[in-house]
Protein backbone atom coordinates (compact mmCIF):
# COMPACT_ATOMS: atom_id res chain seq x y z
CA UNK A 1 0.00 0.00 0.00
CA UNK A 2 1.59 3.24 -1.10
CA UNK A 3 2.34 5.86 1.44
CA UNK A 4 0.17 9.06 1.40
CA UNK A 5 1.87 12.42 1.50
CA UNK A 6 0.22 15.70 2.46
CA UNK A 7 1.66 19.09 1.79
CA UNK A 8 1.21 21.25 4.84
CA UNK A 9 1.47 24.92 4.06
CA UNK A 10 2.09 27.31 6.91
CA UNK A 11 -0.56 30.03 7.32
CA UNK A 12 0.20 33.38 5.77
CA UNK A 13 1.54 35.82 8.23
CA UNK A 14 -0.70 38.91 8.54
CA UNK A 15 -0.01 42.02 10.53
CA UNK A 16 -2.74 42.60 13.05
CA UNK A 17 -4.09 46.22 12.99
CA UNK A 18 -3.54 48.41 16.01
CA UNK A 19 -6.63 48.28 18.13
CA UNK A 20 -8.62 51.61 18.10
CA UNK A 21 -8.97 53.25 21.47
CA UNK A 22 -12.53 54.57 21.89
CA UNK A 23 -13.59 57.11 24.55
CA UNK A 24 -15.55 55.61 27.31
CA UNK A 25 -19.28 55.80 26.83
CA UNK A 26 -20.99 58.17 29.21
CA UNK A 27 -22.92 56.43 31.79
CA UNK A 28 -26.51 57.62 31.73
CA UNK A 29 -27.79 58.50 35.08
CA UNK A 30 -31.24 57.37 35.62
CA UNK A 31 -33.60 60.07 36.95
CA UNK A 32 -35.76 58.75 39.65
CA UNK A 33 -39.45 58.63 38.79
CA UNK A 34 -40.30 60.81 41.75
CA UNK A 35 -38.02 63.60 40.46
CA UNK A 36 -39.52 63.33 36.96
CA UNK A 37 -42.98 63.88 38.34
CA UNK A 38 -41.80 66.96 40.22
CA UNK A 39 -40.31 68.49 37.08
CA UNK A 40 -43.51 67.92 35.11
CA UNK A 41 -45.53 69.57 37.84
CA UNK A 42 -43.21 72.64 37.83
CA UNK A 43 -43.42 72.97 34.02
CA UNK A 44 -47.20 72.65 34.13
CA UNK A 45 -47.46 75.32 36.81
CA UNK A 46 -45.24 77.65 34.78
CA UNK A 47 -47.42 77.15 31.70
CA UNK A 48 -50.57 77.80 33.68
CA UNK A 49 -49.11 80.95 35.24
CA UNK A 50 -47.90 82.13 31.82
CA UNK A 51 -51.40 81.60 30.44
CA UNK A 52 -53.00 83.53 33.29
CA UNK A 53 -50.44 86.32 32.89
CA UNK A 54 -51.00 86.51 29.15
CA UNK A 55 -54.74 86.52 29.59
CA UNK A 56 -54.90 89.19 32.27
CA UNK A 57 -51.78 91.25 31.56
CA UNK A 58 -51.44 91.05 27.76
CA UNK A 59 -55.07 90.89 26.70
CA UNK A 60 -56.14 93.74 24.43
CA UNK A 61 -59.20 94.83 22.53
CA UNK A 62 -58.68 96.91 19.40
CA UNK A 63 -61.74 98.67 17.98
CA UNK A 64 -61.58 100.75 14.80
CA UNK A 65 -64.59 102.96 14.09
CA UNK A 66 -65.54 104.79 10.92
CA UNK A 67 -67.95 107.47 12.18
CA UNK A 68 -70.53 109.18 10.02
CA UNK A 69 -68.96 112.36 8.64
CA UNK A 70 -70.26 115.39 6.80
CA UNK A 71 -68.41 117.85 4.58
CA UNK A 72 -69.55 121.45 4.94
CA UNK A 73 -68.86 124.25 2.44
CA UNK A 74 -69.33 127.96 3.04
CA UNK A 75 -68.53 131.25 1.31
CA UNK A 76 -67.92 134.46 3.21
CA UNK A 77 -66.55 137.95 2.44
CA UNK A 78 -63.93 139.44 4.75
CA UNK A 79 -61.65 142.50 4.92
CA UNK A 80 -57.91 142.71 5.54
CA UNK A 81 -56.95 146.13 6.93
CA UNK A 82 -53.46 147.36 7.82
CA UNK A 83 -54.94 149.77 10.39
CA UNK A 84 -56.25 146.89 12.53
CA UNK A 85 -54.06 145.24 15.18
CA UNK A 86 -56.51 142.57 16.38
CA UNK A 87 -59.04 140.41 14.49
CA UNK A 88 -62.68 141.43 14.73
CA UNK A 89 -64.54 138.17 14.06
CA UNK A 90 -68.00 139.73 14.33
CA UNK A 91 -67.18 142.49 11.82
CA UNK A 92 -65.10 140.05 9.74
CA UNK A 93 -62.15 142.45 9.66
CA UNK A 94 -58.63 141.15 10.18
CA UNK A 95 -55.24 142.89 10.59
CA UNK A 96 -52.86 143.15 7.68
CA UNK A 97 -49.20 144.09 7.52
CA UNK A 98 -47.35 146.16 4.94
CA UNK A 99 -44.02 144.86 3.58
CA UNK A 100 -41.80 146.82 1.15
CA UNK A 101 -38.67 146.14 -0.88
CA UNK A 102 -36.65 148.14 -3.46
CA UNK A 103 -34.69 146.69 -6.36
CA UNK A 104 -32.83 148.09 -9.36
CA UNK A 105 -31.41 146.64 -12.56
CA UNK A 106 -29.62 147.89 -15.67
CA UNK A 107 -29.13 146.09 -18.97
CA UNK A 108 -27.91 146.73 -22.50
CA UNK A 109 -30.51 146.54 -25.29
CA UNK A 110 -30.18 146.60 -29.09
CA UNK A 111 -31.53 149.53 -31.08
CA UNK A 112 -34.08 148.29 -33.61
CA UNK A 113 -34.81 151.50 -35.49
CA UNK A 114 -33.24 152.37 -38.84
CA UNK A 115 -32.54 155.73 -40.37
CA UNK A 116 -30.93 156.97 -43.58
CA UNK A 117 -27.53 158.19 -42.55
CA UNK A 118 -25.48 160.46 -44.76
CA UNK A 119 -22.04 161.93 -44.19
CA UNK A 120 -19.75 164.03 -46.33
CA UNK A 121 -16.11 163.13 -46.74
CA UNK A 122 -13.63 165.59 -45.28
CA UNK A 123 -9.94 166.17 -45.51
CA UNK A 124 -7.17 168.69 -46.04
CA UNK A 125 -5.88 170.37 -49.16
CA UNK A 126 -2.71 172.40 -49.50
CA UNK A 127 -3.66 175.40 -51.69
CA UNK A 128 -0.79 176.98 -53.70
CA UNK A 129 -0.36 180.57 -54.93
CA UNK A 130 1.98 180.44 -57.94
CA UNK A 131 0.47 183.55 -59.44
CA UNK A 132 2.34 186.36 -57.70
CA UNK A 133 3.97 187.48 -54.51
CA UNK A 134 0.65 188.99 -53.42
CA UNK A 135 -1.66 187.05 -51.12
CA UNK A 136 -5.03 185.81 -52.30
CA UNK A 137 -8.23 185.59 -50.22
CA UNK A 138 -10.47 182.57 -50.75
CA UNK A 139 -13.91 182.83 -49.20
CA UNK A 140 -15.70 179.96 -47.42
CA UNK A 141 -17.26 177.42 -49.76
CA UNK A 142 -14.62 178.01 -52.41
CA UNK A 143 -14.85 175.07 -54.79
CA UNK A 144 -12.03 172.62 -55.38
CA UNK A 145 -12.39 169.91 -58.04
CA UNK A 146 -10.21 166.82 -57.82
CA UNK A 147 -8.56 165.12 -60.74
CA UNK A 148 -11.37 162.48 -60.46
CA UNK A 149 -13.98 165.23 -60.85
CA UNK A 150 -15.14 165.21 -57.19
CA UNK A 151 -16.18 168.60 -55.86
CA UNK A 152 -15.08 169.80 -52.42
CA UNK A 153 -15.62 173.14 -50.68
CA UNK A 154 -13.53 175.06 -48.19
CA UNK A 155 -15.04 175.48 -44.72
CA UNK A 156 -13.94 179.04 -43.91
CA UNK A 157 -12.39 182.18 -45.34
CA UNK A 158 -8.64 181.80 -45.83
CA UNK A 159 -5.78 183.87 -47.22
CA UNK A 160 -3.20 182.12 -49.34
CA UNK A 161 0.15 183.90 -48.99
CA UNK A 162 1.95 185.14 -52.12
CA UNK A 163 4.97 183.45 -53.62
CA UNK A 164 8.58 184.47 -53.11
CA UNK A 165 10.95 185.41 -55.96
CA UNK A 166 14.51 184.26 -55.77
CA UNK A 167 17.63 186.08 -57.07
CA UNK A 168 16.99 184.74 -60.54
CA UNK A 169 13.43 185.98 -60.51
CA UNK A 170 11.90 182.55 -60.15
CA UNK A 171 8.69 182.49 -58.06
CA UNK A 172 8.41 179.92 -55.30
CA UNK A 173 4.64 179.48 -54.70
CA UNK A 174 3.14 180.41 -51.35
CA UNK A 175 0.77 177.86 -49.79
CA UNK A 176 -1.70 177.21 -46.99
CA UNK A 177 -3.31 174.02 -45.68
CA UNK A 178 -7.09 174.38 -45.57
CA UNK A 179 -9.95 172.06 -44.54
CA UNK A 180 -12.45 170.99 -47.16
CA UNK A 181 -15.66 168.95 -47.22
CA UNK A 182 -17.28 167.06 -50.07
CA UNK A 183 -20.17 168.74 -51.84
CA UNK A 184 -22.32 165.59 -51.46
CA UNK A 185 -22.48 162.63 -49.05
CA UNK A 186 -21.34 159.19 -50.05
CA UNK A 187 -18.44 156.77 -49.99
CA UNK A 188 -17.43 157.78 -53.53
CA UNK A 189 -15.94 160.98 -52.11
CA UNK A 190 -13.51 159.04 -49.95
CA UNK A 191 -10.80 159.59 -52.55
CA UNK A 192 -7.08 159.14 -52.14
CA UNK A 193 -4.38 161.85 -52.54
CA UNK A 194 -5.19 163.99 -55.56
CA UNK A 195 -4.65 167.37 -57.24
CA UNK A 196 -7.34 170.06 -57.28
CA UNK A 197 -8.25 173.00 -59.46
CA UNK A 198 -10.28 176.03 -58.47
CA UNK A 199 -13.11 176.44 -61.01
CA UNK A 200 -13.81 179.95 -59.71
CA UNK A 201 -10.68 181.11 -61.52
CA UNK A 202 -11.61 179.45 -64.83
CA UNK A 203 -11.05 181.75 -67.82
CA UNK A 204 -8.45 183.83 -66.01
CA UNK A 205 -4.65 183.57 -65.66
CA UNK A 206 -5.12 182.60 -62.04
CA UNK A 207 -6.81 179.29 -63.03
CA UNK A 208 -3.52 177.51 -63.63
CA UNK A 209 -1.57 179.50 -61.02
CA UNK A 210 -3.85 178.62 -58.10
CA UNK A 211 -4.23 174.91 -57.40
CA UNK A 212 -4.32 172.39 -54.58
CA UNK A 213 -2.92 169.05 -53.56
CA UNK A 214 -3.97 166.50 -50.94
CA UNK A 215 -1.41 164.18 -49.39
CA UNK A 216 -3.84 161.87 -47.55
CA UNK A 217 -7.21 160.35 -48.35
CA UNK A 218 -10.54 162.07 -47.78
CA UNK A 219 -12.57 160.16 -45.21
CA UNK A 220 -16.03 159.95 -43.64
CA UNK A 221 -18.18 159.88 -46.71
CA UNK A 222 -21.21 157.62 -46.15
CA UNK A 223 -24.75 157.05 -47.37
CA UNK A 224 -26.93 154.18 -46.10
CA UNK A 225 -29.10 152.70 -43.30
CA UNK A 226 -27.92 153.18 -39.69
CA UNK A 227 -29.24 151.81 -36.38
CA UNK A 228 -31.33 154.22 -34.37
CA UNK A 229 -32.82 154.16 -30.89
CA UNK A 230 -36.60 154.48 -31.06
CA UNK A 231 -39.14 155.40 -28.39
CA UNK A 232 -40.52 151.89 -28.77
CA UNK A 233 -37.06 150.53 -27.88
CA UNK A 234 -37.02 152.64 -24.71
CA UNK A 235 -40.56 151.61 -23.70
CA UNK A 236 -39.80 147.95 -24.30
CA UNK A 237 -36.58 148.10 -22.27
CA UNK A 238 -38.49 149.73 -19.42
CA UNK A 239 -41.17 147.02 -19.49
CA UNK A 240 -38.64 144.17 -19.66
CA UNK A 241 -36.67 145.42 -16.66
CA UNK A 242 -39.80 146.31 -14.68
CA UNK A 243 -41.31 142.85 -15.19
CA UNK A 244 -38.04 141.16 -14.30
CA UNK A 245 -37.65 143.26 -11.16
CA UNK A 246 -41.26 142.59 -10.20
CA UNK A 247 -40.73 138.82 -10.32
CA UNK A 248 -37.45 139.08 -8.44
CA UNK A 249 -39.04 141.43 -5.93
CA UNK A 250 -41.91 139.00 -5.29
CA UNK A 251 -39.38 136.30 -4.46
CA UNK A 252 -37.53 138.65 -2.11
CA UNK A 253 -40.79 139.62 -0.41
CA UNK A 254 -41.89 136.00 0.06
CA UNK A 255 -38.52 135.12 1.54
CA UNK A 256 -38.66 138.18 3.75
CA UNK A 257 -42.17 137.50 5.07
CA UNK A 258 -42.64 134.95 7.85
CA UNK A 259 -44.37 131.67 6.83
CA UNK A 260 -47.25 132.54 9.17
CA UNK A 261 -48.33 135.22 6.69
CA UNK A 262 -50.22 134.77 3.43
CA UNK A 263 -49.14 136.95 0.49
CA UNK A 264 -51.36 137.05 -2.59
CA UNK A 265 -49.91 138.13 -5.93
CA UNK A 266 -52.83 140.53 -6.36
CA UNK A 267 -51.81 142.25 -3.10
CA UNK A 268 -48.44 143.39 -4.46
CA UNK A 269 -48.05 146.82 -6.07
CA UNK A 270 -45.13 148.10 -8.12
CA UNK A 271 -43.91 151.69 -8.35
CA UNK A 272 -41.16 152.71 -10.77
CA UNK A 273 -38.89 155.11 -8.89
CA UNK A 274 -36.33 155.69 -11.66
CA UNK A 275 -36.12 154.86 -15.37
CA UNK A 276 -33.14 156.25 -17.30
CA UNK A 277 -31.52 155.54 -20.65
CA UNK A 278 -27.98 156.20 -21.82
CA UNK A 279 -29.40 157.49 -25.13
CA UNK A 280 -32.55 159.30 -26.12
CA UNK A 281 -35.00 158.36 -28.86
CA UNK A 282 -33.60 159.25 -32.28
CA UNK A 283 -29.95 158.70 -31.36
CA UNK A 284 -27.91 156.76 -33.87
CA UNK A 285 -26.47 153.70 -32.13
CA UNK A 286 -26.52 149.94 -32.27
CA UNK A 287 -27.04 149.50 -28.51
CA UNK A 288 -28.11 151.50 -25.50
CA UNK A 289 -28.18 150.94 -21.74
CA UNK A 290 -31.37 151.21 -19.69
CA UNK A 291 -31.73 151.30 -15.89
CA UNK A 292 -34.86 150.85 -13.77
CA UNK A 293 -35.40 151.09 -10.00
CA UNK A 294 -38.70 149.96 -8.49
CA UNK A 295 -40.40 149.73 -5.11
CA UNK A 296 -42.66 146.76 -4.31
CA UNK A 297 -45.33 147.11 -1.67
CA UNK A 298 -47.40 144.21 -0.33
CA UNK A 299 -50.25 143.72 2.12
CA UNK A 300 -50.14 140.31 3.85
CA UNK A 301 -52.26 138.70 6.56
CA UNK A 302 -51.86 135.94 9.12
CA UNK A 303 -53.10 132.53 8.05
CA UNK A 304 -53.96 131.60 11.64
CA UNK A 305 -56.42 134.52 11.94
CA UNK A 306 -58.51 133.24 9.05
CA UNK A 307 -58.23 129.60 10.15
CA UNK A 308 -59.54 130.51 13.59
CA UNK A 309 -62.34 132.48 11.98
CA UNK A 310 -63.19 129.54 9.70
CA UNK A 311 -63.35 127.10 12.64
CA UNK A 312 -65.61 129.37 14.64
CA UNK A 313 -67.75 130.12 11.59
CA UNK A 314 -68.31 126.40 10.87
CA UNK A 315 -69.09 125.49 14.48
CA UNK A 316 -71.49 128.44 14.72
CA UNK A 317 -73.44 126.99 11.79
CA UNK A 318 -74.01 123.65 13.60
CA UNK A 319 -77.23 123.07 15.61
CA UNK A 320 -76.97 124.51 19.13
CA UNK A 321 -79.99 122.74 20.69
CA UNK A 322 -78.20 119.50 21.54
CA UNK A 323 -77.43 118.68 25.18
CA UNK A 324 -74.94 116.07 26.35
CA UNK A 325 -74.16 114.32 29.62
CA UNK A 326 -71.40 112.11 30.94
CA UNK A 327 -73.49 109.02 30.17
CA UNK A 328 -73.72 109.76 26.44
CA UNK A 329 -71.55 107.85 24.02
CA UNK A 330 -71.36 110.78 21.60
CA UNK A 331 -70.70 114.44 22.25
CA UNK A 332 -70.67 117.59 20.10
CA UNK A 333 -69.39 117.41 16.57
CA UNK A 334 -65.78 118.30 15.83
CA UNK A 335 -63.85 119.52 12.83
CA UNK A 336 -61.28 117.20 11.34
CA UNK A 337 -58.29 119.57 11.32
CA UNK A 338 -56.65 117.92 8.34
CA UNK A 339 -59.77 118.51 6.25
CA UNK A 340 -60.01 122.25 6.89
CA UNK A 341 -59.39 124.08 3.63
CA UNK A 342 -59.56 127.80 2.94
CA UNK A 343 -59.36 129.23 -0.56
CA UNK A 344 -58.61 132.97 -0.73
CA UNK A 345 -60.39 134.54 -3.72
CA UNK A 346 -59.18 138.09 -4.36
CA UNK A 347 -61.96 140.64 -4.81
CA UNK A 348 -60.43 144.13 -4.62
CA UNK A 349 -57.69 146.22 -3.04
CA UNK A 350 -57.50 149.86 -1.97
CA UNK A 351 -53.88 150.92 -1.63
CA UNK A 352 -54.82 154.34 -0.30
CA UNK A 353 -56.75 152.78 2.59
CA UNK A 354 -54.40 149.77 2.62
CA UNK A 355 -57.14 147.16 2.73
CA UNK A 356 -58.11 144.05 0.76
CA UNK A 357 -61.53 142.51 0.21
CA UNK A 358 -61.40 138.70 -0.02
CA UNK A 359 -63.99 136.03 -0.69
CA UNK A 360 -63.29 132.98 1.46
CA UNK A 361 -64.27 129.51 0.26
CA UNK A 362 -64.29 127.35 3.41
CA UNK A 363 -64.52 123.55 3.43
CA UNK A 364 -64.20 121.08 6.34
CA UNK A 365 -65.28 117.61 7.43
CA UNK A 366 -67.15 117.29 10.74
CA UNK A 367 -67.74 114.20 12.83
CA UNK A 368 -69.31 113.31 16.21
CA UNK A 369 -66.77 113.22 19.03
CA UNK A 370 -66.70 109.99 21.07
CA UNK A 371 -66.96 109.90 24.86
CA UNK A 372 -64.29 107.20 25.16
CA UNK A 373 -64.55 106.67 28.93
CA UNK A 374 -68.29 105.98 28.84
CA UNK A 375 -68.01 103.93 25.66
CA UNK A 376 -65.20 101.74 27.01
CA UNK A 377 -67.09 101.05 30.24
CA UNK A 378 -70.08 99.90 28.21
CA UNK A 379 -67.83 97.39 26.45
CA UNK A 380 -66.33 95.80 29.59
CA UNK A 381 -66.68 92.01 29.55
CA UNK A 382 -68.61 91.86 26.30
CA UNK A 383 -67.96 89.07 23.83
CA UNK A 384 -66.99 89.69 20.24
CA UNK A 385 -70.60 89.21 19.11
CA UNK A 386 -71.99 91.48 21.83
CA UNK A 387 -69.44 94.16 20.99
CA UNK A 388 -70.33 94.02 17.30
CA UNK A 389 -74.04 94.34 18.11
CA UNK A 390 -73.40 97.38 20.33
CA UNK A 391 -71.40 99.06 17.58
CA UNK A 392 -74.00 98.23 14.93
CA UNK A 393 -76.70 99.88 17.03
CA UNK A 394 -74.90 103.25 16.92
CA UNK A 395 -76.31 105.47 14.13
CA UNK A 396 -73.15 107.58 14.32
CA UNK A 397 -71.09 104.60 13.13
CA UNK A 398 -71.13 103.52 9.52
CA UNK A 399 -68.46 100.82 9.82
CA UNK A 400 -66.37 99.15 12.53
CA UNK A 401 -63.81 96.41 13.11
CA UNK A 402 -63.12 94.55 16.39
CA UNK A 403 -59.98 92.55 17.22
CA UNK A 404 -59.05 90.70 20.42
CA UNK A 405 -55.45 89.86 21.24
CA UNK A 406 -54.01 87.33 21.94
CA UNK A 407 -56.08 84.90 19.94
CA UNK A 408 -57.51 83.09 22.96
CA UNK A 409 -59.06 86.26 24.42
CA UNK A 410 -62.85 86.00 24.04
CA UNK A 411 -64.10 89.08 25.89
CA UNK A 412 -63.32 92.78 26.18
CA UNK A 413 -60.90 93.40 29.07
CA UNK A 414 -62.24 95.06 32.21
CA UNK A 415 -59.71 97.92 32.14
CA UNK A 416 -59.89 101.09 30.03
CA UNK A 417 -56.17 101.08 29.25
CA UNK A 418 -56.51 97.65 27.63
CA UNK A 419 -59.11 98.91 25.15
CA UNK A 420 -57.84 100.84 22.15
CA UNK A 421 -60.39 102.83 20.14
CA UNK A 422 -59.35 104.43 16.86
CA UNK A 423 -61.55 106.79 14.89
CA UNK A 424 -60.91 106.45 11.16
CA UNK A 425 -61.99 109.62 9.35
CA UNK A 426 -60.56 108.72 5.96
CA UNK A 427 -63.50 106.69 4.75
Amino acid sequence: MPDKFFDILPPKTQLSPRPEILPPKPVKKKIPKRKKSLILVVVLVILILTGFFSYFALSRAQIEIWPETQTLNFKEKIEINSQKTQPDFSAKIFPGKIFEVEKELSQEFPATGETLKTAKAQGQIRAYNAYSDSSQVLIANTRFISAEGKLFRSLENVTIPGGVYDEKGKLTPGFLDIKVVAAEPGEEYNIGPSTFSIPGFAGTPRYTAFYGKSFSAMTGGFKGEASQVTQEDLDKAKDVLSNKLFEEGKTVLKNKISPEFVLLNEAISQEIIEATSSLQAGAEAQNFNFRVKIRLKSLAFKKSDLENFARGFILAKLPQDEFFSEEDFWLKKKIQEESLKINYVFSSIDWKEEKIILNLEISAKIYPSLNETTFKKALFGKSLKETQILLADQPQIKKSEVKFWPFWVKKVPQKEEKIEIKLNLEG
